[in-house]
């Protein structure tokens, strides 16, 4: 379990301490009363940030603790283009298609857009808030649903060896 914030008042000393005073995390951690390992990741995240001393007068401390601990990634995809995942959805939807192509095609359109993995992080959380579920309510045994998986495998004729290109098509009795 992660242990609790520095109070923001704790945080602005530790900038002075590092900033003006030009101390070391040993030094700062036993002045302020924490690890060092703590020290040192709010340097780290002041750092990422931009944050030095002085601390920005428009920075309170409820500001101040948002931009130390905002979400990841927040800065940079606000800045980068957004995939049209209602369309990406569709297009993998047709035979062939994978996530990969359909990312090449971004790229393809938005050179400065997200990499391979995070595109497809990113699809997947889009894709977690849609339903995937459709209630049917069907007597057993009344309906025979069938769909064709759309490819197609070779199939060889043991008497004459011709290969002839065969549908796969999926079938299940409607059930409750």
């Amino acid at each position: 379990m992660p242990g609790q914030r520095l109070l923001m008042r704790q945080v602005r000393e530790v900038l002075r301490l590092k900033h003006v005073c030009g101390r070391s995390g040993h030094q700062i951690a036993a002045l302020v009363g924490v690890s060092r390992y703590t020290v040192a990741e709010y340097l780290r995240r002041a750092g990422v940030v931009g944050i030095t001393w002085p601390v920005p007068p428009e920075l309170d401390d409820a500001a101040l603790e948002r931009r130390l601990f905002m979400p990841p990634f927040t800065l940079a995809e606000a800045l980068r283009p957004q995939p049209a995942w209602a369309s990406v959805h569709a297009e993998l939807r047709r035979p062939g298609v994978t996530l990969l192509l359909a990312w090449e095609e971004y790229r393809a359109a938005e050179p400065e857009g997200y990499g391979y993995s995070r595109f497809c992080d990113l699809y997947a959380e889009w894709r977690g808030r849609l339903s995937p579920t459709m209630r049917q309510a069907h007597p057993a045994g009344e309906r025979l649903f069938v769909d064709c998986a759309g490819q197609t495998v070779g199939v060889i004729d043991g008497a004459t060896g011709e290969v002839r290109q065969a549908q796969i098509f999926v079938a299940a009795l409607g059930a409750i």
